[in-house]
């Protein structure tokens, strides 16, 4: 059966400027009863890129504690050297795998590409690394060449998260014989189809089980659902989306985001209640 696992929301208090800890546990609460496997924890929708190490560090030891599934952590950052001591703690702390993208800002050519992924997946070893593919957030591809030198290098290199689409762009990964997780939701079903093993799921935050139920029965009428659910979460700031949905879910976790990012308006919180009615999606 291929696999759930949530790209989960990191809560925060005070206005975004605290994490907030206790929140966690009833989060991973309702995402397993929701048919998660599973935790990717402080990625994309995490917001890990705009925490500090301390506080993605403290965030990983909750994550651990609460979920009693399996855990990937995300431990991509700016430099190697921070890449190096989040993968590190990761594995001291029981995760079950590390995931890492390509740091930002800078466009990295090959060589230093493959010396960053091989520092970070030796960290962690032997836990399984993860490489995570995902252009529009590191402003750059990863080349195929750099994951096939990376795993020639780094024996526990375990797979892919791959973020990108359209479908042009997943499917190289997918001729790796690597094991990859498919990151766009409606790309699932056709991702699932060409041997995909499985979904981490950014939307999956809020809306586990829909996600839950494509996972099972990927089809053509899925893909429209995932499609659909994806644009109305992102009509406005889609991280903000996820946490009020979240909330009118009846899980504590309150609308406070890192900033620069922003909490949703009232009217886009109108709107989001009411393109999630015409969904028919699960608001409590």
């Amino acid at each position: 059966m291929a696999e759930l696992i949530v790209a989960a929301a990191t809560p925060l208090t005070d206005d975004g400027r605290r994490l907030d800890e206790t929140a966690i546990w009833p989060m991973a609460t309702f995402l397993a009863a929701h048919g998660a496997d599973g935790m990717f924890a402080l990625g994309t929708t995490g917001e890990g890129m705009l925490l500090t190490e301390e506080e993605r560090q403290r965030a990983a030891v909750v994550f651990r504690a609460a979920c009693r599934r399996r855990l990937i952590v995300h431990c991509g950052a700016q430099s190697t050297d921070g890449t190096v001591r989040l993968a590190a703690h990761a594995a001291e702390i029981g995760a079950d795998a590390v995931a890492v993208i390509a740091p930002p800002y800078f466009p990295l050519d090959a060589t230093a590409l493959e010396e960053h992924f091989v520092a970070a997946a030796g960290a962690c070893d032997p836990l399984p690394f993860y490489l995570y593919a995902f252009a529009p957030r590191s402003g750059y591809p990863l080349p195929v060449e750099v994951v096939e030198r990376v795993r020639e290098r780094a024996p526990n290199v375990a797979g892919l998260k791959v973020s990108e689409s359209p479908w042009e762009r997943v499917a190289p990964y997918l001729e790796l014989g690597l094991p990859v997780y498919i990151g766009s939701e409606p790309l699932v079903p056709r991702g699932l189809a060409a041997g995909a093993v499985g979904a981490v799921s950014g939307m999956a935050a809020a809306f586990p089980d829909i996600v839950r139920r494509v996972v099972d029965h990927p089809d053509a009428d899925g893909e429209e659902l995932l499609s659909r659910l994806r644009q109305a979460l992102e009509r406005a700031p889609f991280i903000a989306s996820v946490k009020y949905a979240l909330g009118r879910r009846g899980v504590p976790v309150g609308p406070g985001v890192r900033r620069p990012l922003r909490a949703l308006s009232a009217e886009e919180e109108r709107q989001l209640d009411a393109a999630l009615q015409d969904l028919a999606a699960p608001v409590g």
